[in-house]
């Protein structure tokens, strides 16, 4: 690369507010003694700069910035003051129970040093706000461990590393620390061995059976009764330990010694293969999105050093080998190779890249070794942003998340209640003590939520994953909660239904004008906009090989077109106002139908039209197909012409149009279809659908577009595809049906279960399966959709 034996850096443009401002900045600076690259971004304002000397360089770049728009102040990006008030990400160690879960959240939220906590048991993490942290962890700390013993809080790493959940598999095989894991298997194995010889098999003698069931009973629940007695000198009553202690040693009292035992292995089973089912849904999806590499190969000279890749910086020069995934976002410096894409963009056809292109962290190379030049460092990289995307969205709670957490906490008190009331009213009403409390001690089996309370938040975290695979990133539960409402889709033109790459597509030269020259001339006037119109046509130039001579000075004339100057020579290039504004006759001018016409006038003399056309893009008449299967309305708002918004609406398929809207207007038409139709989805990827995007119940943006449109929105489409609509929607559809699928199931198996117990019909053995079987189905039901074929 040109710039490779300069320094590079990158700066903020506080105050920047005008895109074409941002252009000549660009221009300006590019022509600074010393600079070999520079590149302002008006959407993230920023201004990447290679050089030399850039101490140098600064002070003339803030000149040329204040001359052009006065505000403007260039900062180097590391020096930028932080902002305060940030969240702090902790680890949650040991914990292995979701309404466990739930009630440390409640504890946290309760203290006074905390404005709010969100324990995400999907993910082990912890999110706290507050205005103090020193000493808080600590703080935190007590307050878990008088809730839930042996759980422990743990700052997390500032530095990128690989995600909690797999560092802990990798050294421990899951959920449970190795000892403990085997100290849990012996248990099982044992206990039940016992079980199994004295009650099944008829192995004991009668008079032993029960010393041999009292002991099968402690190595089955002896952990368990002692972490309900510690709970409950803790004043934490209602948990799962202390209702399978009460159940079991209930069944004690009235001598059904065979059931106690059975039940307590049973639950020991059913939990332990829960809790694997758990680990397993967690680490496939995390599997899926965390494609973060723990090094890197990096090039000193000729010499090959392996280095974590959180020590890689910008500039550096990385080695990718065939097979290898691509760690970190870069630009192709050496080699040529075919790049697999859908681990990031979902797109399974691989995209060839060679010296020059950008390539995304994440990918696989699939052909041919590559050298790249890093140009984003681990934590900026897109593999970091999807993470981090679907870690923050697993910690947004829907609605239906946050209903069945205060749902738990009134089911469980409000069962037991009833399980007090079976045994004593009809107990004094017929005197069959044993029968009733027999009935009772189903009641508290039943009446444990984890099945609730786990089973919704990894349906949507399921959701979440699924749509990673497809290059879809929702944020958060209640993204997916809203998408899957909404009744139409709403679309922008530019970049979301067409390429938004226009491309020339016919040159009419006036009488005596070559087509050739004339595409010669509007090329070299056009080489000083970065106008999407004039970079195509330059690009149509350079590739018929056409001599292009950039202009001495020009002049941009908003909503009208561009004066370029060569000598004395004066080129007009822009539409029919520009041509009136300098008296230009167009006689032979004929208007088109649909696309862009810029009209070239050379020194006063009308010389033709070149006429450019933004493309549909390939599969978007299949997708709004699909939306319309999927019994939604389309829409498409735009603030381009009427008879190319209607040409573009037609091709595609789209029911409605709404054109030549200024951004302002966007909002308004956005919000006369929603009284229309019902709640509505926006998406965009223009910097200007910004304010539509937050104004729409489910705002999605393209992820090639601007960072304010991916900032304001719901969803992310990675592979910025049409198809991609279709396919969120049915994502979340699928997902919130599943929530609801797990929901009902639950209640509606206890509650049947309890039905049953009254009526004399259901034993322990089926409050177990109420309990800890029906968890294990609602987990295997919850990744479900990570299978399904949208």
């Amino acid at each position: 690369m040109p710039d490779a034996d300069k320094i590079k850096r990158v700066y903020i443009l506080q105050n920047l507010g005008c895109a074409n401002c941002a252009a000549k900045m660009e221009y300006k600076i590019k022509e600074l003694p010393g600079v070999t690259y520079a590149n302002v971004s008006f959407a993230t304002k920023q201004l990447r700069l290679s050089a030399a000397d850039h101490e140098a360089l600064l002070p003339e770049i803030q000149k040329i910035c204040t001359s052009i728009e006065s505000d403007v102040v260039v900062v180097p990006r590391d020096r930028r003051p932080q902002l305060g008030g940030k969240s702090r990400v902790y680890l949650v160690k040991n914990l292995d129970c979701a309404n466990c879960g739930a009630k440390i959240e409640r504890a946290l939220n309760a203290m006074p040093e905390i404005d709010e906590a969100t324990l995400t048991f999907t993910t082990k993490k912890l999110r706290v706000s507050a205005k103090d942290y020193n000493g808080l962890l600590e703080k935190m700390q007590a307050v878990t461990d008088k809730v839930e013993e042996g759980v422990v809080l743990l700052e997390a790493e500032s530095k990128p590393s690989l995600a909690p959940e797999l560092e802990e598999r990798k050294k421990s095989g899951g959920i449970f620390s190795e000892l403990s894991e085997k100290q849990t298997i012996i248990e099982i194995v044992l206990g039940g061995a016992v079980f199994i010889i004295t009650e099944w098999l008829g192995l004991v003698p009668e008079a032993y059976h029960m010393y041999f069931l009292i002991f099968a009973y402690i190595l089955l629940g002896g952990r368990i009764v002692l972490t309900a007695l510690k709970n409950i000198a803790k004043g934490n009553v209602f948990d799962e330990n202390f209702l399978m202690t009460v159940a079991t040693l209930g069944a004690f009292a009235i001598q059904a010694w065979e059931e106690a035992v059975g039940v307590m292995f049973f639950y020991r089973v059913g939990e332990y293969f829960e809790q694997r089912a758990v680990e397993k849904s967690r680490g496939q999806i995390m599997d899926a999105v965390d494609l973060r590499p723990e090094v890197v190969n990096l090039l000193v000279g000729e010499e090959v050093k392996v280095i974590p890749a959180a020590d890689a910086h910008v500039g550096d020069i990385l080695l990718v080998r065939v097979g290898d995934r691509i760690p970190l976002d870069g630009v192709v410096i050496d080699g040529e190779s075919l790049v697999d894409t859908s681990p990031v963009t979902g797109e399974p056809v691989p995209v060839k890249r060679k010296y020059g292109d950008e390539v995304v962290s994440g990918c696989v190379n699939t052909s041919g070794m590559l050298k790249i030049r890093v140009e984003k460092v681990l934590e900026e990289s897109m593999v970091t942003r999807i993470l981090d995307s679907v870690e923050n969205a697993a910690a947004s709670k829907p609605t239906i998340d946050r209903f069945i957490t205060r749902f738990a906490r009134v089911y469980t008190p409000f069962v037991v209640a009833a399980a007090v009331l079976t045994a004593v009213v009809p107990s004094l009403i017929t005197g069959d003590w044993n029968k009733w409390i027999y009935t009772a001690l189903t009641f508290l089996v039943i009446s444990c939520p984890c099945a609730l309370v786990l089973s919704v938040p990894l349906a949507f975290f399921s959701g979440i994953g699924a749509g990673s695979k497809y290059g879809i990133l929702f944020k958060g539960g209640v993204a997916m909660e809203a998408l899957k409402n909404i009744a139409a889709v709403v679309m922008d033109k530019t970049g979301t239904v067409t390429k938004g790459n226009f491309v020339l597509q016919k040159v009419n030269a006036a009488e005596g004008m070559k087509a050739d020259e004339l595409l010669r001339l509007c090329a070299s006037a056009e080489l000083v906009s970065t106008h999407p119109i004039a970079v195509s046509i330059v690009e149509a130039a350079k590739a018929e090989k056409l001599e292009l001579v950039r202009p001495d000075k020009f002049e941009e004339i908003a909503g009208e077109g561009l004066v370029a100057y060569f000598g004395a020579r004066k080129v007009l290039c822009g539409n029919t106002k520009l041509l009136q504004r300098f008296n230009v006759e167009y006689g032979g001018y004929t208007p088109t139908e649909s696309g862009s016409e810029v009209l070239v006038a050379d020194n006063g003399l009308y010389m033709g039209q070149l006429l450019i056309n933004d493309t549909l893009k390939e599969d978007a008449k299949e997708a709004i197909a699909s939306l319309k299967a999927q019994g939604l309305v389309t829409a498409m708002l735009t603030g381009d012409a009427q008879k190319e918004a209607q040409a573009v609406a037609k091709a595609a398929g789209i029911d409605e149009v709404r054109a030549q809207l200024l951004p302002q207007d966007k909002l308004s038409e956005l919000n006369m279809l929603r009284n229309k139709y019902g709640p509505v989805m926006f998406v965009g990827d223009g910097i200007n659908d910004a304010p539509v995007l937050a104004g729409a119940d489910a705002g999605a943006a393209m992820g090639s577009g601007a960072d304010a449109a991916i900032e304001a929105a719901d969803v992310v489409f990675m592979n910025s595809e049409v198809k991609a609509i279709p396919q969120a929607i049915a994502i979340a559809r699928a997902t919130g049906a599943i929530a609801w699928q797990n929901v009902i199931f639950a209640l509606t198996v206890k509650v049947i279960i309890m039905i049953a117990g009254l009526m004399g019909y259901a034993s322990m053995w089926a409050a177990v399966f109420a309990d800890t079987g029906v968890s294990l189905l609602c987990v295997l039901n919850s990744i479900r959709i990570l299978y399904k074929k949208i």
